[in-house]
Order: C-alpha cells, then structure tokens, then sequence
C-alpha cells in the first residue's frame, strides 16, 4: 500500500520561510513524478509545483515561481517543498501526490495517491 506522509507546515509571517517535507512508502518512489498541490478554504484544489523522477525537470505554478522550490532525495524517498517569501495568499493545506504518467501534469486527476495534507498558515 502506497502512503505519502507531509509534515512541515505551520503559522508563519508573512515574508518568511517553510519547508514542507513528503516521505513516500510502498512504491518504488524513484520512478514517478511527484507533485505538490494546496487547497485554501473555499477554494478549488491547485497545482503548485511537480518533478520528475531524476529531479532535472521542473514545473511551477505562476504563483509561486520564483518563491518556491521542489526537489527530491531518491535515497530517502523524499520530495521537498521549500518556500520563501511566504504571502497570506499561499495559506492552505498542502498535499504532495504521485504521478504515475510521463510528464509533469498540472491535473490532479493525473495524480493517484495523495498524502493527507499538512496545514500552512501564513499570518502577522
């Protein structure tokens, strides 16, 4: 069985910093695109970021690029959000997600194992 757990969110001003974290297990991780998605309260889930399975292809929502960046550590199973310059705009429940398609999809029905989200909130 295939599980994704998120950790690193919390409460931070605005300007400032937080790297979100997404151990997979039950799947040969190397292999797939991952992909990172928030959804606010009231709002439609969105595509934030996703890489491929080496790590050399990128892809970022106009929102956050630039602010944002997703890597991967194969060895530990592990993809990265790191986010800077933080905005109360960015304040949602973030999920990371396996793609098992070729490419980077912005979709989330592309996606088909999701984490259970972990929770940014971005306020003075």
């Amino acid at each position: 069985q295939v599980q994704l757990v998120e950790s690193g969110g919390g409460l931070v001003q605005p300007g400032g910093s937080l790297r979100l974290s997404c151990v997979a297990s039950g799947r040969t991780f190397s292999v797939y695109t991952m992909g990172w998605f928030r959804q606010a309260p009231g709002n439609v889930r969105e595509f934030v970021a996703g890489i491929n399975w080496s790590g050399d292809t990128r892809h970022y929502a106009d929102s956050v690029k630039g602010r944002f960046t997703i890597s991967r550590d194969n060895a530990k199973n592990t993809v990265y959000l790191q986010m800077n310059s933080l905005k109360p705009e960015d304040t949602a429940v973030y999920y990371c997600a396996t793609d098992p398609g070729i490419g980077i999809a912005t979709e989330g029905m592309a996606y088909d194992y999701w984490g259970q989200g972990t929770q940014v909130t971005v306020s003075s």
